[in-house]
């Protein structure tokens, strides 16, 4: 069977300077394999600075590798078709680290979830989008009425990143990459977030690779 994602030996270096080129490698040779059958939380662990992120950028096809292969269903990362990406995108999720990074500050939190709601034809209506917006945040534990129409600042942080796993879920993902999400919380709120992500896996058969 051909899996969902996986990443063959896989290796990342960055290039700086003009005159004396220095050379830094982020990830050496590695491997990964998620099948599409069986659903499964993978931990990537580590000491701060070892490439975990960098990681997370070349799954999702943010970065190149400098050597080895991404494949999606088989097919190299950076030669899908655009109708390809688009199921990708779909099919692989992202709740980043900074809770707070990920929305512009002008815009009320529901426009983070209306923006792939209008990008994949998730609703036919405003009502529906509506709707579909009610049930998702209260599948994360989040009280629509004391979350939508309220600007980001106006969230705890355990609000913010419970609506970026709302936001991945809307598009019933095969696969969440969840790169340090409880690192920029409150410990207080830590335990909410990870309990969402552990429920997703069990009740909706979403994998998980954390970071």
């Amino acid at each position: 069977m051909t899996a969902l994602l996986e990443a063959r030996r896989v290796t990342k270096v960055f290039s700086s300077g003009l005159v004396q080129r220095k050379q830094a490698t982020a990830l050496a040779d590695f491997s990964l394999t998620l099948d599409t059958a069986q659903p499964a939380i993978i931990g990537i662990v580590g000491a701060g600075g070892i490439g975990q992120s960098t990681l997370a950028r070349l799954l999702l096809g943010l970065e190149t590798p400098t050597s080895g292969v991404v494949f999606y269903r088989g097919k190299d990362l950076k030669t899908l078709s655009g109708e390809e990406r688009r199921r990708f995108r779909r099919e692989v999720q992202v709740v980043f680290q900074d809770p707070f990074g990920a929305y512009n500050s002008f815009y009320k939190v529901d426009h983070v979830l209306e923006v792939p709601i209008a990008k994949f034809g998730l609703a036919h209506s405003a009502d529906e989008a509506r709707a579909l917006m009610v049930r998702t945040l209260e599948t994360v534990g989040l009280r629509p009425s004391e979350t939508l129409g309220r600007y980001p600042h106006q969230l705890s942080g355990g609000q913010r990143q419970r609506l970026m796993v709302a936001r991945a879920l809307l598009v019933q993902p095969k696969l969440i990459i969840a790169d340090e999400p409880v690192s920029m919380i409150d410990a207080s709120l830590r335990a909410t977030v990870l309990d969402t992500l552990r429920d997703l896996h069990q009740e909706f058969g979403i994998s998980l690779i954390y970071i």
